[in-house]
């Protein structure tokens, strides 16, 4: 999602004002103003059927521990094939300062369209994962989260310590590969991804945002997934997915962030016949 897109999201949910303090716990509703700001500006005129049954599902907590590290997992019953396959997932969560906090592209070599990260959540809010089929058709899963001041929590960790090693990442395989059978990976990066809204304890200042706004998965030089976040996901991103290991390649992650900075990392895969 371009950033012009994003700031006119953020404009249409908030009025261009700050975002209040959390509400009473599901005050507004699951067809809430901020949904309706979303829903329209991205599904204008089309239908979201909430029976997900066989397409997609959406596993969150209740109550999050820590609302700056809320995992968040989005499953899929579809499997991806060329005739029919999930391309795409948008992951909102309505009452966050950038409700549409990430957008999933999915193609065939995904094997399955599963993301498991961890988000910042602001408020007590609805949290929904959108699900668009390649025969257009969209489906909508919706929990509830009770959680506050994630997205303007400060860092983990001091933010001159993060900056010197932003970039750095790890890609790993978990378990075997074989041949038509989907892979599950794992992409963690050393991000501070700082939202611009935490208040530095000793300055009183907050560091401006600057997070990963981009990657791109490919294996055998074939995208499998493609992923427009914001600082929505939490310090130090990490992502599992999955890929189709059809023969011997390179699995490789390219990440942007704010700052136009691109980081890449890579291995080499040879799946067990």
């Amino acid at each position: 999602m371009s950033k012009l897109i994003r700031m006119l999201l953020l404009i249409a949910v908030t009025g261009g004002m700050p975002v209040a303090p959390a509400l009473a716990a599901n005050s507004d509703g699951a067809d809430n103003e901020r949904w309706r700001a979303v829903r329209d500006s991205l599904f204008a005129g089309r239908t979201i059927s909430e029976d997900t049954a066989g397409v997609i599902e959406l596993d969150t907590p209740v109550r999050a521990a820590d609302a700056a590290v809320v995992p968040i997992a989005i499953r899929t019953q579809l499997a991806q094939t060329p005739s029919r396959y999930i391309k795409k997932v948008w992951l909102v969560i309505d009452r966050n300062p950038s409700p549409v906090g990430a957008v999933f592209t999915f193609t065939p070599d995904s094997g399955r369209a599963d993301i498991e990260t961890r988000v910042r959540v602001e408020e007590y809010t609805h949290v929904r994962a959108v699900a668009e089929t390649s025969d257009g058709k969209l489906y909508m899963k919706i929990n509830y989260i009770k959680a506050s001041g994630g997205c303007s929590a400060p860092a983990g960790k001091d933010l001159a310590a993060a900056m010197a090693s932003v970039g750095r990442m790890k890609l790993r395989i978990d378990g075997d590969t074989a041949p038509g059978q989907p892979a599950l990976a794992q992409l963690m990066i050393s991000h501070p991804n700082t939202s611009g809204l935490a208040i530095d304890q000793l300055t009183r200042l907050a560091p401006p945002a600057y997070f990963v706004r981009s990657i791109t998965v490919s294996y055998a030089g074939k995208t499998v997934l493609t992923a427009d976040v914001d600082f929505t996901i939490s310090e130090n991103p990490s992502l599992r997915f999955y890929f189709m290991p059809n023969g011997a390649g390179e699995l490789k992650a390219q990440v942007v962030d704010t700052n136009d900075l691109t980081f890449e990392s890579s291995i080499a895969v040879r799946p067990k016949t």
